[in-house]
């Protein structure tokens, strides 16, 4: 029986983030473990500790196509059997293109297809609906797509309600805090009044250069730290977590880990909406709401800082957001997406 050749196209750095490498990690991680062959294609910059991940699982990193030409090129100069493609940059017509080389190809989307022809979709924001696609849609959080260090942190319960003097909070905000939210939410955190222990995760110098501006208050430590794979224990640790409502959001509520989200760009509001609607998290309003001037600004970060008191102080408000979260996400999404390409690609790609 041949090895099923696997590529995921993806792209990380500083501006774009890493929320799509991370998933494809997943998928990734899940491909090696039934043994395909797996390859990423994309750029991934200025992020030693993300090439890193790749490095330790002995995962190539390869140039990544571009045109829908350059990646069926790719795709048989490789020989690959399924192409994943997650990202908002490339040109939707390259889906389409692959399916028509012979190539299996799932696209990892965000509520909007933008187009793309494929076989297989997957959409795994909490809530997300079957639509009108070409091919077959894997709708919801049942699909999430989350890496071994999470996956294997995931506790047997939730999390009970425990009382703690001075509430251990973790901030971050993706891999590389494009949108600068760190300093923002690091103020709004502290403005609270409430004992804390406040680790925020450095995505970039600048936001460094912020956040040594920025004096805690009585029984408050600030402790910045540069982004790090072992991200998943500082969840579980935490009684408290502060982040973007990305692909973060997922490992959240594996995690079992009580948190406040913040939607950080527009693709995010959708997901971000229901999550909070439904008591999986708790809302702490869009950034921009936060950091504008003026009265509407003020009363803003006044409706945050509430709502981040209010859990502080209360073990029991964390402990049923744990409660929620936990129960929303099982860790085996990623299993079911790759049981979708197999199911699709085994009996026409893999012969005895």
């Amino acid at each position: 029986m041949t090895t099923l050749r696997v590529g995921l196209r993806c792209d990380a750095g500083p501006q774009r983030g890493v929320g799509h490498l991370a998933r494809c990690l997943a998928l990734a991680e899940e491909f090696l473990a039934r043994g395909a062959h797996v390859a990423v294609f994309g750029t991934v910059e200025r992020l030693p500790w993300a090439t890193a991940e790749l490095t330790a699982r002995g995962i190539p990193l390869r140039p990544g196509p571009d045109s829908p030409a350059e990646l069926v090129e790719a795709a048989r100069r490789h020989e690959l059997d399924v192409l994943v493609l997650d990202s908002y940059e490339l040109d939707p017509a390259g889906a389409g293109a692959l399916r028509a080389a012979g190539v299996f190809t799932l696209a990892v989307i965000d509520g909007d297809s933008r187009g793309q022809v494929a076989d297989l979709y997957l959409d795994q924001n909490f809530g997300a609906e079957l639509t009108e696609l070409p091919g077959r849609l894997l709708a919801g959080s049942a699909y999430a797509l989350l890496r071994d260090s999470v996956v294997t942190s995931r506790p047997p319960v939730p999390r009970p309600a425990t009382t703690a003097s001075q509430p251990r909070v973790l901030a971050f905000f993706g891999g590389t805090d494009a949108v600068g939210a760190a300093p923002v939410l690091t103020r709004v955190l502290l403005s609270t009044g409430h004992p804390m222990d406040l680790t925020v995760v450095v995505g970039r110098p600048e936001i460094e250069t912020e956040l040594e501006e920025i004096t805690p208050g009585r029984r408050q430590i600030l402790r910045p730290v540069p982004p790090t794979g072992s991200l998943p224990s500082l969840m579980t640790e935490a009684d408290l977590v502060v982040s973007a409502a990305g692909t973060s959001t997922w490992e959240l509520c594996c995690l079992g880990t009580p948190a406040a989200l913040v939607c950080v760009v527009d693709n995010q509001r959708e997901s971000y909406t229901r999550v909070v609607r439904h008591g999986v998290a708790a809302g702490l309003g869009e950034l921009p709401e936060l950091t504008v001037a003026g009265l509407p600004g003020r009363a803003a970060r006044a409706a945050a800082t509430r709502t981040l008191h209010g859990l502080l102080s209360s073990p029991q408000r964390r402990a049923a957001l744990a409660a929620r979260a936990w129960s929303t996400v099982d860790g085996r999404g990623r299993a079911r997406v790759v049981d979708a390409v197999f199911d699709a690609v085994r009996p026409a790609a893999v012969s005895d």
